[in-house]
């Protein structure tokens, strides 16, 4: 790997240093979503190349506020705020924003100038609406110091949050914009009337990390006879809740036995979700959590006949890919879905992805997924069913997904979709 500070021959001239600004990242404090995962591991693929790579991001406020791991540089902002917010990343949004925006650009300016003055150039990449008032400080900072030429800098949507607010004619001139998926791409043309260049999300490494036979065996057999299905997503209408309870109970009319581990956030809809379930006369369980496979063991030991089971602690890494090599279907059946990262991650965990039809470019019907076409529960459970029938076809998928994740890597994504954007 090169060192630290060296030119990179990437075809990107004399481009040292790549600065990635986003509220999210790898401490705790900052992981809300897959948006922390995604920072995570583009920021170690960039500093795997070579690159000096220094990630800006909201962190954990009694972590050092600076922090190396060899070429990646971790850079904990706005601590004084966070302090007195400790409920996560978004705890305190507004107030992060202005400072972020403020105290962010000069300070990132004074550190890029010497490499701009000796001829060097840089790369900024920044994530999400909290970042684009920050984007256009450091552009007009940028043009002020005759430096503007130096540097490109891109501004990535991972969803549509925040679109309301965001001048796109400024955006625009002051940033390369890009998008996770084609659905997004042709999302942000007919909304906000944008053309983005689309740079896919990846997997880190923890990712691909083996999973325990011996506790995907013991999950199977504690679950043996019932229908195991999984469903990792925020409460929220889009991620199709109400028709996933809806094809659980029709499993369960079939006769299929069905148990659902169903981990949401502390959104209201997560509410109506499990009233809906028991009005239907579905029997739901609440859950917490140990750590790996013995706590989720342990977990399973008192379920009974409960349909539904609502994991109310987080679910680390060891345990999400035990559930997802474990269950019959990982059910990411969003009706409006940027990404699907935990598709992608049931795939690489060798788990079978129910995905929607949004911005799912990996999933191929058939072939390493089961895409859904509608809503309708009745087809959800028909698709749940024909893969509890058919566990040849299901092993096939299994395989086909997990060679369709290994090209979602992260040092993949960046040789294929990253840099060709920066070289052009």
């Amino acid at each position: 790997m090169p060192a630290s500070g060296m030119f990179i021959d990437m075809g990107l001239g004399k481009t040292t240093e790549a600065h990635v600004l986003s509220f999210e990242g790898p401490d705790d404090y900052s992981r809300a979503g897959g948006i922390g995962t995604r920072i995570t591991g583009l920021t170690e693929a960039l500093a795997a190349t070579g690159l000096d790579t220094h990630l800006w991001f909201i962190g954990d406020p009694s972590a050092p506020g600076h922090e190396a791991r060899a070429n990646l540089h971790l850079h904990r902002w706005c601590q004084w705020i966070s302090r007195h917010h400790p409920g996560g990343v978004y705890d305190g949004e507004g107030g992060k924003m202005w400072d972020y925006a403020r105290s962010l650009p000069p300070w990132l300016l004074a550190r890029m100038s010497p490499n701009l003055l000796s001829g060097g150039h840089a790369l900024v990449l920044a994530e999400e609406h909290q970042t684009v008032p920050a984007v256009l400080h450091l552009d007009q900072l940028l043009r002020e110091a005759g430096l503007r030429d130096r540097v490109q800098i891109f501004w990535n949507a991972n969803n549509t949050f925040g679109f309301d607010g965001i001048d796109w004619r400024a955006l625009s001139r002051a940033a390369t914009i890009t998008t996770v998926s084609r659905y997004m791409r042709q999302w942000m043309i007919d909304h906000v009337g944008v053309e983005a260049r689309v740079i896919p999300n990846g997997l880190g490494a923890d990712a691909f990390a083996s999973v325990s036979a011996q506790d995907v065996r013991e999950m199977r057999r504690r679950t043996h006879g019932r229908t195991l299905l999984t469903k990792i997503a925020r409460f929220d209408p889009d991620k199709r809740w109400i028709g996933t309870i809806d094809a659980v109970h029709a499993l369960k009319l079939r006769g299929a036995r069905p148990l659902l581990v169903a981990r949401g956030g502390l959104e209201a809809h997560g509410a109506e979700v499990i009233a809906h379930a028991r009005s239907l006369g579905l029997e739901v369980a609440e859950r917490t959590l140990g750590e790996g496979g013995r706590g989720l063991h342990h977990a399973f030991d008192t379920l009974g006949s409960a349909d539904v089971v609502v994991m109310r602690s987080k679910l680390d890494e060891v345990t999400k890919r035990i559930l997802y090599r474990a269950s019959v279907a990982v059910l990411a059946n969003s009706a409006h879905e940027p990404f699907g990262l935990v598709g992608l991650e049931a795939m690489a965990a060798g788990g079978v992805a129910i995905t929607g039809i949004s911005g799912e470019d990996y999933a191929i019907a058939g072939s390493n997924a089961v895409v859904v076409q509608s809503g309708d529960p009745d087809a959800l459970a028909s698709d749940v069913e024909r893969l509890r029938r058919s566990p040849t076809v299901a092993k096939a998928i299994r395989r086909a997904g997990q060679r369709t994740a290994k090209e979602y890597a992260w040092p993949a994504v960046v040789e294929r979709s990253l840099l060709p954007q920066l070289r052009a």
